[in-house]
């Protein structure tokens, strides 16, 4: 069982380090107007804004804004302001430094400009299993 998790990782591992461009900043931001500053879902697990990086504030599982908290508001898998939530209506968006729009992070598959980046929806639909596996899936990034 555990080949079969360790290869859907490294699978998008390769994907998430094939976005165009990876290394250019790609934020999260959530919560009410999205004012709430989510970290950096395309930087390495080293960056201090990374959402990869686990002693980081936006990495780090136990920290209220972090993505990984299973039970935040932006990480719990029934929070409307969760990407994990399948059902959410008010998911995080992703935009660079320069405020360009690239859709909603979210696991709803039926959001209106949910997010069209691959490698980000891979992240999205296999979310549970990245979860479960979270060490294991930041080992493998650069």
């Amino acid at each position: 069982m555990w080949r079969l998790k360790a290869s859907l990782i490294a699978t998008i591992l390769v994907a998430i380090l094939s976005v165009p461009g990876w290394g250019q900043t790609l934020m999260l931001f959530g919560g009410d107007s999205h004012k709430v500053y989510l970290g950096d879902l395309t930087s390495s697990k080293f960056d201090k804004d990374s959402v990869w990086n686990q002693f980081g504030e936006h990495g780090n599982p136990f920290n209220t804004n972090c993505i990984w908290n299973n039970f935040g508001p932006y990480g719990g898998e029934f929070s409307n302001d969760s990407p994990f939530n399948e059902f959410a209506s008010n998911p995080p968006v992703i935009v660079d430094v320069k405020g360009n729009f690239y859709g909603y992070f979210t696991a709803n598959r039926f959001y209106k400009k949910r997010t069209t980046i691959e490698p980000l929806l891979k992240i999205l639909d296999n979310n549970k299993m990245i979860r479960a596996n979270l060490d294991k899936f930041r080992d493998g990034m650069p």
